[in-house]
């Protein structure tokens, strides 16, 4: 299958978390801007539809203003309705296939995978990019740990997804400031950091210090 171009991110993955980050979406979407991020993910599992909607489409706003690129954690409705630049979907989630229907051929839309098996699936389905973990055992998304041996896929199976299949690999779960360069050695075109980027006082520098460490 021929690479889809839609996905064109290297690097830093951010993806929100109002818990960890102590802070509002658009708040951390503004700190990650801020430190030079371009590729945001908002992951939300607990408001309301309405409140999720008027936190995304605020951060959607303050993301284009700089350019960058917006993308919404599960919610196909939500994406579409404020016009983001893309979804990112899990295993029972609605299908890439209804996915790609409803928001059409521009969007960006990305699917996890925790297994050689899942992702070979994928890179047939009409996403653009695959997500792979967790990498490391990771706290934010234990369903996803229990899903897989000892709680993480690891950097050799990880090494093999990025050889077998041909669209852009994302490898999440775990991922420090310490382990990301290696992850990138796997061939994962993009590493998405949650707590370490999120834990510390000042996003808007760990979000730069992520970068330069990156190139």
């Amino acid at each position: 299958m021929t690479l889809n171009n839609r996905f064109k991110h290297k690097g830093l993955y951010a993806i929100t978390d109002r818990e960890i980050a102590k802070s509002s979406h658009p708040e951390i979407v503004r700190a990650i801007l801020s430190g030079g991020g371009s590729l945001i993910q908002l992951r939300e599992k607990d408001f309301s539809t309405r409140d999720f909607y008027e936190a995304a489409k605020l951060s959607l706003a303050i993301a284009h203003q700089k350019g960058a690129c917006l993308i919404i954690n599960d919610r196909v409705d939500i994406a579409q309705m404020i016009g983001a630049d893309g979804v990112h979907l899990g295993q029972d989630d609605l299908s890439p296939e209804k996915a790609r229907l409803i928001l059409g051929e521009n969007a960006i839309i990305g699917l996890s995978t925790h297994s050689l098996t899942q992702a070979l699936v994928a890179d047939k389905l009409p996403v653009d990019y695959i997500a792979v973990g967790p990498i490391f055992t990771t706290l934010t998304k234990p369903e996803a740990s229990q899903s897989v041996i000892n709680g993480q896929v690891g950097l050799d199976l990880l090494y093999e997804v990025c050889c077998k299949v041909s669209k852009p690999v994302v490898a999440i779960g775990g991922i420090t400031l310490e382990t990301a360069p290696a992850v990138l050695k796997t061939g994962a075109s993009a590493v998405a950091v949650i707590s370490d980027l999120l834990k510390h006082n000042n996003i808007s520098e760990r979000t730069a210090t992520f970068l330069e460490k990156l190139k």
